[in-house]
């Protein structure tokens, strides 16, 4: 029977150039033969992302009216209808860790509580709590090549005042009370992190001068793996190929605006201009992380609290922080509902990203479970209670899609977290000031 004869290749198996190793998608050669008769993909190991937005929304546009299945998508919600079935709206979320005696200790706050569950304490140190995406990398992140990996748009901050440490508001990503992760901004950076090269700037000017890609350093490689291949995983093998080749040219593209006559830079050039194309940047980066299993935790810091940014393409002019105090004028409040559409309309971007890659039996959006939310309700009060959240993706057939999800009044965040860690099999009773669970 063929299906016995069949060669199996390893998970862990790599493509290897000029100072280059890169990981491989999950393919069906990488079944073991002797396997269950008639199993025709390999199975895949659900992967966890958390995505952090500043500011809060505006909650009567974005909290659905009815409960359960069937509930109609809100203006704000209105993106995620190709995904209705695929994701889980969940309402009536409260941080109450999350209060600070001012508004920059409420924004700071709020960005160290996403996660964590737990109180930011003042002082020269920092001093939190570990964040749900850590507890989960302890043990679905350890065979991996990164146990996870955390992503921002924007730099660190300078001043974050109130005697609160920066680190409150530069990461959600936490090992250890005392431990916060550094959040990279850079595309070029996390490309060469994920597929190794160019990690000094010795290496990025030579790699610059000999204009060498990437992907050019392991064709042969490929080929020869290629050749081996049966039709379906060389058809898949392809399309990871052209992911990462378009990535490239994203990422290049981005850096070309430093002239190849001056000195390279310690921090590497890569950094859109535009801030939707960052944005996209470091979503598709975290599908091919996730496609490779380079690791299976991502955390992304899409905007930090207190940001002034501004998205030209969203329609609305105001900077994001700004534009939070609405001060209940009803001309404000829709522009900033606007631009909580919009930015819903970028997440569903990388749900599109995560449907359209195949992942074993299924598809990337299939073995996946997202968390997109924010730390903060409303803006224009810097309220902790009744937060947005959606939850997307299947959990490997864990989690079922297409509900609004209504709890009692000021149930705390932390139950959430907890049903999130039994969704990805890492069950705990207690995390943060978690009273149980929200029913999944």
């Amino acid at each position: 029977m063929s299906f016995l004869t069949r060669k199996h290749l390893s998970r862990r198996t790599f493509l290897h150039g000029v100072g280059v190793t890169m990981a491989l998608p999950l393919l069906d050669s990488m079944i073991p033969a002797a396997t269950v008769f008639g199993q025709t993909a390999a199975k895949a190991r659900t992967r966890f992302g958390a995505i952090y937005f500043p500011h809060g929304a505006i909650m009567p546009q974005w909290k659905p009216a009815a409960d359960g299945a069937g509930y109609e998508l809100t203006p704000i919600l209105q993106p995620l209808k190709p995904f209705y079935d695929q994701s889980v709206i969940v309402s009536d979320l409260r941080h109450a860790l999350a209060y600070g005696s001012g508004a920059t200790a409420n924004h700071n706050r709020s960005a160290a509580a996403y996660l964590s569950a737990a109180f930011a304490e003042t002082g020269a140190q920092p001093s939190l709590g570990i964040t749900v995406d850590q507890v989960a990398a302890q043990k679905i992140g350890q065979d991996t090549p990164l146990p996870s990996l955390e992503l921002t748009i924007e730099e660190p901050s300078l001043n974050c005042g109130d005697g609160l440490s920066c680190s409150y508001r530069d990461t959600i990503s936490w090992q250890g009370p005392h431990a916060p992760l550094p959040m990279q901004n850079n595309p070029q950076v996390v490309f060469e992190r994920l597929f190794g090269d160019g990690n000094t700037a010795e290496q990025r000017k030579a790699r610059r001068a000999q204009s060498l890609s990437l992907l050019d350093s392991v064709m042969g490689d490929a080929a020869t793996l290629q050749k081996k291949l049966p039709a379906s995983d060389r058809t898949r093998l392809d399309q990871y190929l052209s992911d990462v080749r378009e990535i490239e040219r994203r990422v290049q593209k981005a850096g070309q605006q430093l002239s190849d006559d001056l000195p390279v830079p310690a921090a590497p050039t890569g950094v859109p201009k535009d801030v939707e194309e960052h944005i996209k940047l470091m979503y598709d980066l975290q599908v091919l992380a996730w496609q490779a299993e380079i690791t299976r935790v991502s955390t992304f810091l899409m905007c930090k609290e207190l940001s002034g940014q501004t998205y030209p393409k969203s329609g609305v002019r105001d900077p994001f922080h700004t534009l939070s105090h609405h001060s209940n004028v009803k001309e404000n409040i829709d522009r900033f509902a606007l631009l909580n559409r919009y930015h819903v309309g970028l997440f569903t971007y990388f749900l599109e990203k995560l449907k359209a890659t195949p992942d074993g039996d299924g598809t990337l959006l299939d073995h996946s479970l997202v968390l997109y939310g924010s730390g903060m309700s409303d803006g224009n009060q810097h309220n902790h209670t009744d937060l947005p959240a959606i939850i997307a993706g299947g959990a490997s057939g864990r989690l079922k899609g297409g509900r609004h999800i209504r709890n009692p009044k000021d149930t705390p965040m932390a139950n959430l977290l907890v049903s999130l860690l039994d969704l990805l099999q890492v069950p705990t009773d207690k995390f943060g000031d978690s009273s149980g669970r929200v029913s999944l």
